[in-house]
């Protein structure tokens, strides 16, 4: 395997930054582990858009805490989002990945395309197709307060796409980021550097961050090389402002990469295999967020974004989009029984897509705009009884006015254990790859778009209950039933083209669980299961057995434990095992991942880690058997400095 250079980096950083640590207190405040009771009372705001209790929260949330990003030795976003018992995590190649909640992580003509993904209120999901590109939103991993996982729909309060979960990361505030960071990696398969410098201004603070990383190029099975390297850099901003009851920040972002082009490439179009050449990608985004806290415990917030991305795919298409993102919140103040939350948002797209002789979106620039508002009233029936009733009616491009309601009842029987129920509708509206694409670039089509496509629909079901035993066991456990409709498929006309249609249906219905034991006061577990059963059929009119193979064939069981240890107050041993089932069309085989991170902090602001993914040995987790990266065993050494 191909490697790239990073132990000379480390050796170097660690020359320079010794002479500094002995003029450092010792610190532990960003190593210490929550408590049980703690985790419990972690605010989150995901659920009801406004904070409350990870324990009052009535619907399926894995809250991954920084301290747990760190402890796991994840290297980037992707990485981190496997501690999440609740969803599917799946590399196709070094940039490549496939992720969802609750099943259909992507199908032969559906990429994964169910789950929002949101950073600092940002949306990330890629208009194109309405799904991921998970090689674009990166962060410095060493920024993120926390990451909010919710399996189930999200679509009242955060719009179409929301169908099987919600992924919503947070940053930390400029005033938790003071000082100076410098992180420095060295893996067999690649390497990062990262810096932040935190400051304060008049009323408020600041940071400034970059990093860069690169990974060699992955094998198959056989040993043969992938053409994945993969190569990119980031830099960003942050300010937060507080005057009185105003608050105020802005957050900004730049990054540019390269990365190898696997075979069969990007868009499995006639002859696109021919003349790959590497992907170039790039983008900037810019973020202002203004809060104005209202008397009795309401707020009033305003943000707005940009979001320039541009990508290169040769040969078969280059896309560069500019997203424009307005949205209002109103909490009001509790009245009575009655806590109301709404707002609206109005969301506009310039898509730009130079086509080929390979593949064509018809037409090829475009602008488009989304348009919603939402209501949700949370009512509190008795003191441990509550109900929540919401809707949102949100306008796309395609299919005109969506409607999106969902009601939920919690009943808190005693102070440490929950139960709740949820009745939801959610869409996940028509792309432009599924009304505006062609193959070949050029007529005759093989392959004419969708111009009848309709949405695809989710009506779900969910019982849950949510407890705690003291303070040495806190656990969750969620049923559901998500029925479907109008699913993709690609169909024959009668001139004999092929068009996406909506011909499929079916069911889903699984089991998730987790849950963490205090061992003792410097060590815990932390464990966690799906199980998940799907069932489709097509309609009457479609032939499309393709889709039909393909689609639901997701693990029928995952599972993972993790074992946390504080040694000392210096060193500390973090051990996971994780169990994925095999997949369906494409057969991927079973797996197990047993990974290792021991970490030395052997100064004030000074730790040392060593790193260990895949130790029981390589696997393949996704894709065609003659063309998908068998994910390595790996091992590498981290430093990390901050004042």
């Amino acid at each position: 395997m191909t490697h790239t250079p990073g132990l000379p980096l480390l050796v170097a950083a660690l020359m320079l930054a010794l002479p500094a640590h002995a003029e450092e207190a010792a610190r532990r405040a960003e190593f210490a582990d929550l408590s049980i009771e703690e985790l419990a009372n972690i605010d989150v705001t995901s659920v009801s858009r406004r904070p409350e209790r990870l324990q009052d929260a009535p619907a399926s949330v894995y809250v991954i805490t920084a301290d747990d990003i760190r402890r796991s030795g994840a290297r980037n976003l992707a990485e981190a989002l496997n501690l999440a018992p609740n969803l599917q995590v799946a590399r196709g190649s070094n940039a490549n990945y496939f992720i969802s909640a609750r099943g259909m992580n992507g199908t032969s003509n559906s990429p994964a395309n169910k789950l929002l993904v949101m950073i600092d209120g940002r949306s990330v999901y890629s208009p194109l197709f309405s799904g991921m590109f998970w090689d674009e939103p990166d962060v410095m991993l060493e920024d993120v307060e926390r990451i909010e996982v919710i399996s189930g729909p999200g679509g009242t309060l955060w719009g179409v796409n929301a169908v099987n979960g919600v992924i919503n990361i947070t940053t930390r505030h400029a005033r938790d980021t003071q000082g100076d960071l410098l992180v420095l990696r060295a893996d067999v398969d690649g390497a990062l550097a990262a810096f932040r410098h935190g400051g304060a201004m008049d009323s408020g603070h600041w940071r400034a961050y970059g990093k860069a990383f690169g990974l060699g190029h992955s094998e198959l099975a056989s040993g043969r090389a992938i053409d994945d390297d993969w190569t990119q850099g980031q830099v960003g901003w942050r300010g937060d402002w507080e005057r009185g009851a105003e608050r105020f920040s802005v957050n900004a972002n730049a990054w540019r990469g390269r990365e190898g082009q696997p075979a069969p490439g990007v868009i499995a179009a006639p002859g696109a295999g021919t003349g790959l050449d590497d992907i170039r990608l790039h983008g900037a985004n810019v973020t202002g967020r203004w809060e104005h806290v209202l008397d009795g415990g309401g707020s009033v917030t305003a943000q707005a974004y940009y979001d320039y991305r541009y990508r290169k795919v040769p040969p078969t298409f280059t896309d560069a989009v500019g997203i424009l993102d307005l949205q209002l919140q109103h909490a009001l103040p509790a009245h009575g029984r009655h806590s109301i939350v709404w707002g609206g948002e109005y969301r506009t797209s310039r898509d730009r897509v130079d086509n080929s002789r390979f593949v064509a979106f018809l037409p090829a620039r475009d602008t488009q705009t989304w348009a919603s508002l939402f209501a949700q009233d949370e009512v509190a029936l008795r003191d441990d009884l509550r109900a929540t009733a919401g809707v949102r009616w949100e306008r796309n491009p395609y299919t005109g006015t969506e409607f999106l309601p969902n009601v939920r009842l919690s009943w808190r029987a005693t102070p440490m254990h929950a139960f709740w129920a949820a009745v939801s509708r959610t869409v996940r509206a028509p792309s432009r790859l599924d009304v505006d694409a062609y193959v070949p670039g050029a007529p005759p089509y093989l392959l004419a778009g969708g111009r009848g496509v309709r949405t695809e629909t989710a009506r779900v079901l969910e019982l849950g209950y949510r407890g705690q035993a003291g303070q040495i066991v806190s656990y969750s456990v969620t049923a559901f039933r998500n029925l479907y409709d109008h699913l993709r498929t690609q169909d024959v006309t009668p001139a004999g083209q092929i068009v996406f249609g909506n011909l499929m249906a079916g069911q889903a219905r699984g089991l998730e669980a987790w849950g963490n034991v205090q061992m003792t006061q410097a060590w815990r577990l932390s464990a966690g299961a799906t199980l998940l059963h799907e069932q489709f059929a097509l309609k009457p009119g479609s032939r499309d057995e393709g889709s039909l193979m393909t689609t639901g064939r997701d693990p029928a069981c995952t599972a993972q434990l993790r074992s946390s240890h504080a040694i000392d107050a210096a060193r500390e041993l973090e051990l996971a095992v994780r169990r994925n089932g095999a997949l369906g069309l494409p057969n991927v085989p079973a797996y197990w991942a047993v990974d290792a991170r021991f970490g030395w902090r052997f100064a004030p602001g000074m730790e040392l880690s060593v790193i260990g993914t895949n130790l029981n040995g390589g696997h393949a987790e996704y894709g065609v058997a003659s063309v998908r990266t068998e994910v390595p065993r790996t091992v590498g050494v981290k430093f990390t400095w901050e004042r």
